[in-house]
């Protein structure tokens, strides 16, 4: 609409901005609402319209962005009280990006601290809730920008995935969520959790719109280490058939055996598979031998990444600084101001993840647990390397459970860490993996299916979703 000059750009905006004013004292999903700069860029776009100017392949559309990213023109705080109005002095590869595609930037999404969680209840700015029950978390890390789209705030957002923190709130808050190959998507300007794990990608209802979004975010960066100069393909060119048929499609024996997964999950990905076969594919069971170690692994080298990276974070030279020093202290003024301004500026989760981190990497233990994990993350890359051998794609779930109640896990970590059981493991290989809404369970609440491809087989990943998503309308179905 907003082409045919239906609905301007600023309208479309205000919409957006009216939304979020509405639900947001609810929902709590942004960190950050920037109202006149996105009517400002509205009004840009609008203007390039008339003059007939080309536009951007995201001209008008309202985006959230992760607050994880840096953005010069808005605060980026990592929902740590460590970065409270921290603005950057420039914008991240992606941000550039959207700038470049004509997008309204419309404000930065609530999350778990510095993105230690699978809850968004770590965040120093509050709870996010669920939109589908406000008594249930929205997932995490990102549960801010699958929340506001849920919500029906924005129409597209941003997130970042470390351990599964785009897929598993995506499942939560019944929406399509899509962790790209590791590089595929620059890290340039995304704030460092573990910088062997994260990613950034896309968020929206449906695998059109992550496709869309997903091609003006990509591409090589110069400035990223990790990014791989590689070409961007036209992802939304092959989202036009349903016909799957020549496609393999592996179940995970692991996840069909689990226990712990709730009977919902597995219905629903047993339904899903019965989709894929009506679309044409073959359905082969496969077997991932070492994804019983997916989690310690994860939990072994994220900390360690994590307390490496926030060891910056100080109170001299970035983040919260104490106004509290102990002069008198037996370690001297300098460390009682470091101790006190990390106390005071990260929360027990983050505090819990350095300290692993720490103690992995320290003398006489690196060898036992770090190094030894990141022998056994081979042996993980190996199965997957094996199983698509045999298949095109592998089907699972994404999470054991459907959303559970906010407060429910807060205080058992090891509870916590278990709902990435069936992410990790395509972050420890460099995977690309996505989420799509696959059936709701008995409380009406959403469920979601995961499916992960070789590395840089975004295309494969989006062709199987668009198929999947063209015979289903659980991507339609609204809270």
């Amino acid at each position: 609409m907003q082409e045919s000059g239906d609905l301007t750009a600023v309208e479309i905006t205000e919409q957006a901005l009216a939304a979020i004013q509405h639900s947001d004292p609810q929902i709590n999903a942004f960190t950050h609402v920037a109202a006149e700069l996105a009517v400002d860029a509205a009004r840009r776009v609008d203007a390039k319209r008339l003059a007939g100017e080309a536009l951007g392949p995201l001209a008008g559309i309202p985006v959230a962005v992760k607050d994880v990213l840096c953005t010069a023109d808005m605060p980026t705080t990592c929902s740590s009280r460590m970065l409270k109005g921290f603005q950057p002095p420039y914008d991240a590869t992606v941000i550039h990006k959207l700038r470049e595609a004509d997008a309204v930037l419309i404000g930065k999404t609530n999350m778990d601290e510095f993105a230690m969680g699978a809850s968004t209840e770590t965040s120093a700015f509050g709870v996010t809730r669920n939109p589908w029950d406000t008594d249930r978390t929205p997932g995490g890390s990102s549960g801010g920008a699958a929340a506001c789209v849920a919500a029906g705030n924005v129409p597209l957002s941003l997130g970042s995935d470390t351990g599964g923190s785009i897929r598993q709130p995506a499942a939560f808050c019944g929406v399509t969520g899509l962790k790209p190959t590791y590089g595929r998507v620059s890290r340039y300007g995304l704030v460092a959790f573990a910088s062997s794990l994260d990613q950034v990608g896309p968020i929206a209802w449906s695998v059109d719109d992550v496709a869309l979004l997903l091609e003006s975010i990509a591409g090589f960066e110069p400035r990223d280490s990790t990014s791989l100069n590689q070409g961007v393909p036209n992802y939304s060119e092959i989202l036009q058939t349903t016909d799957l048929r020549g496609l393999k499609i592996g179940i995970l024996r692991e996840s069909s055996e689990n226990k712990a997964v709730d009977h919902a999950i597995l219905a629903a990905v047993h339904h899903a598979g019965d989709v894929f076969r009506s679309c044409g594919a073959e359905l082969v069971e496969v077997n991932l031998p070492h994804s019983e170690y997916w989690v310690p692994t994860y939990y072994v080298i994220a900390p360690c990444e994590a307390s490496s990276n926030l060891s910056r974070y100080e109170g001299a030279h970035y983040g919260h600084r104490t106004e509290s020093i102990d002069s008198n202290s037996e370690q001297g003024p300098l460390v009682s101001a470091y101790c006190r301004s990390r106390e005071e500026g990260f929360g027990a989760e983050v505090k819990r993840r350095i300290m692993v981190g720490m103690y992995a990497l320290s003398e006489g233990y690196a060898d036992k647990y770090y190094n030894q994990a990141l022998k056994v993350r081979r042996l993980i890359k190996g199965d997957f390397d094996a199983a698509f051998t045999q298949c095109d794609l592998l089907l699972g779930p994404v999470t054991p459970s459907s959303a559970f109640r906010i407060g429910e896990k807060v205080d058992d970590p090891i509870q916590m860490y278990l709902c990435d059981l069936f992410t990790v493991g395509a972050n420890l290989a460099g995977l690309p993996a996505i989420s799509l809404p696959g059936g709701f369970d008995e409380h009406g609440l959403p469920i979601g299916i995961q499916l992960q491809a070789p590395v840089l087989e975004e295309s494969r990943l989006l062709f199987a979703a668009g198929a999947f998503q063209s015979v289903t309308d659980y991507h339609t179905k609204r809270p």
